[in-house]
């Protein structure tokens, strides 16, 4: 774990893709902006939202696919306006958030944040454990702590690049597709039937409480932090012309990718309507009781199996893209970065220990209470994201000529007005049972008070920006100058100089001299790490201890043959610890260290020396690069 000071998101993939290559055709340079969309898209079809989907097809039928269209809409508004901020401002939404927003408020955002991922990641456990349980009928308890696995395929689906990961996300989402596509074949549905379905109506207040559920499940809070990274991944000029054409093919990949969501979730809508509404069994609304019914009905157990298939696919395309957005939380807001398996692990640890203890304590029946549960949470969140969202593209001081007109504007306060407004009623709702319980008093006082905070922050988030902007108008240019005290450093008394031992040392040791004044004293250190010098602190006299001294000695005499004074000094154990040790010991005014430029693997094991020391001593630090 290392605080980092760049300001780039997804560093390791920023501008990975390039656009602008001018051997490329045409239509390869278009067709590489496609892809970000997609890693967005699949928490639209998480098997969070399945459960809304299959109540609102067996009880009403087609009559709520309407609802469908209509948050697939408000879904493609606000992903787009978070693509637009990534590309216009080079920044993600937690960048954005951290530069505008006290320290205190950005702390807030970020737990709410990490509590939104964690949710998401919840849903995306039960619904694959889910999956893997209906179709090996393995404990779902076992199926829960496998999805810990998929730890590692992240990762190495990171290491083969950008592209590959995204391919691997459209094939997953492939899958999905064509298995409700083949149900839906199967079912054989009336097209004149799910038309009508077109039509805006609500039969009456359970239809109404579905309909909230399914559009207040639509934006999930992460996925406007994803997007607006993932698009900083494509490489391309930052004139007016390049930056119109990025937004322009960036919207389209959107509209293709949010339209690919939103007809699996119609396929489970409309499977629903057909299977189950269609036979009188309105009651299903669990996706157990989906797979056990759907070979009664379909008279084939291939089409339930595909849904279990479809089930699994959901929830590990979804799994990946909660990690990623994790990694753009922690860093964009506390410029902290992480290895990325500590990371994964972490947040899906966050997720496994509640979903395993519920299970084991209650059994398997209350999982789909843990399922809404995640919603619950998820919806409690949307509107920290959205409205930070609204006020930075609306900005026309950072947006410039991109900023978003007054009809889009209007249109995303609107669609965040309805969000908000149908998440709190349905929290409210969710609340109200528990309050009409005599019992529970510290519980009902602790929600009150977090109601409290939680009005409070929103209404903050809202209107901070606002009253920041004026103020910022308000600052005048300068009159002149600051007036600088100009006095150089002279060249340095005591150098300390980091040695491996390979090819770098002579570069490193003469960049040194060149910094060292006429009497400056030269200390020379390697860092030994082998087991018997780590076992021991040091007072080992193996064989590479030996050779290493040795080979210091000799640096020594060299220099001292040249006329330098130097000195050598052996360090054990781990690199950081033992070189901030011996500075921090030393009077050494400077650090020579020289960088191999580790990437990838190389970089996980070795870890990142340089980044670490520099944060653990308190003089100059002068990297040499290979």
């Amino acid at each position: 774990m290392a605080r980092h000071h760049s300001e780039i998101s997804l560093s390791e993939v920023h501008q990975s893709v390039d656009t602008t290559r001018p051997h490329k055709s045409r239509w390869r340079r278009i067709l590489a902006f496609f892809g970000p969309a997609y890693l967005v898209s699949v928490g639209y079809m998480d098997p969070g939202n399945w459960a809304t989907d299959l109540a609102g097809g067996s009880q009403f039928g087609y009559s709520l696919l309407w609802v469908l269209i209509m948050s697939n809409i408000m879904a493609l508004l606000l992903q787009s306006l978070s693509a637009r901020l990534g590309i216009v401002r080079n920044r993600d939404l937690a960048q954005a958030n951290r530069e505008t927003y006290p320290k205190k408020v950005n702390f807030a955002l970020y737990i709410l944040a990490e509590i939104a991922i964690a949710a998401t990641d919840l849903a995306e456990i039960l619904g694959m454990a889910i999956g893997l349980q209906l179709l090996t009928g393995m404990p779902l308890i076992y199926g829960v702590l496998i999805t810990a696995l998929d730890t590692f395929l992240l990762i190495a689906l990171q290491r083969l690049g950008m592209r590959k990961l995204e391919a691997f996300i459209i094939g997953l989402i492939f899958i999905i597709a064509m298995s409700f596509l083949i149900q839906i074949i199967v079912a054989k549905p009336d097209p004149a039937e799910i038309v009508s379905g077109f039509v805006p109506h609500i039969e009456n207040d359970t239809a109404l409480y579905i309909a909230i559920g399914i559009i207040g499940a639509t934006v999930m809070p992460h996925n406007l932090y994803l997007h607006s990274a993932l698009v900083q991944t494509r490489k391309f000029n930052t004139d007016i012309k390049s930056i119109k054409k990025a937004l322009k093919l960036n919207f389209i990949d959107s509209a293709v990718a949010l339209n690919m969501a939103l007809l699996v979730n119609a396929a489970i809508l409309i499977l629903a309507a057909a299977v189950f509404y269609k036979t009188g069994r309105s009651d299903v609304g669990e996706i157990k009781q989906a797979y056990e019914l759907l070979p009664q009905h379909l008279g084939s157990n291939f089409a339930a199996k595909l849904f279990a298939v479809a089930l699994i696919a959901a929830g590990q395309s979804s799994t990946i893209t909660g990690t990623l957005a994790g990694q753009i939380v922690m860093e964009g807001y506390l410029r902290l970065r992480i290895n990325p398996i500590i990371r994964r692990l972490i947040t899906r640890m966050i997720a496994i220990i509640p979903a395993a203890l519920v299970i084991l304590i209650n059994g398997e029946d209350d999982v789909d209470s843990l399922l809404i549960f995640s919603q619950v949470v998820l919806s409690m969140q949307l509107g920290f994201a959205v409205i930070p969202l609204i006020h930075f593209v609306s900005d026309k001081a950072t947006m410039g000529p991109f900023v978003i007109k007054t009809w889009v504007k209007v249109s995303a306060w609107l669609v965040t007005a309805v969000l908000v407004y149908l998440n709190t009623r349905l929290i409210v709702e969710q609340a109200v049972d528990f309050f009409q319980a005599p019992d529970n008093l510290f519980w009902k006082g602790l929600i009150i008070l977090g109601a409290l905070g939680f009005v409070y922050l929103l209404i903050y988030t809202c209107f901070y920006p606002l009253q920041k902007r004026r103020s910022d108008q308000k600052i005048t240019i300068h009159e002149k100058p600051k007036t600088l005290h100009i006095a150089p450093v002279g060249h340095y008394k005591s150098i300390a100089i980091t040695l491996d031992f390979g090819a770098l040392d002579e570069k490193v040791i003469n960049h040194a001299l060149s910094q060292g004044a006429a009497d400056c004293r030269y200390l020379l250190i390697h860092i030994t790490e082998s087991v018997a010098a780590v076992a021991n602190f040091g007072e080992s006299v193996d064989n590479e201890t030996i050779h290493d001294q040795k080979f210091l000695d000799d640096y020594v005499a060299q220099l001292a043959g040249k006329g330098y004074k130097a000195e050598a000094r052996l360090g054990f154990g781990n690199a950081v610890d033992s070189i901030a040790k011996i500075i921090n010991e030393s009077d050494a005014e400077l650090l020579v260290i020289g960088a191999h430029g580790h990437k990838g693997v190389k970089d996980l094991l070795y870890g990142e020396t340089i980044n670490n020391v520099r944060h653990r001593i308190h003089i100059p630090v002068f990297v040499v690069q290979a």
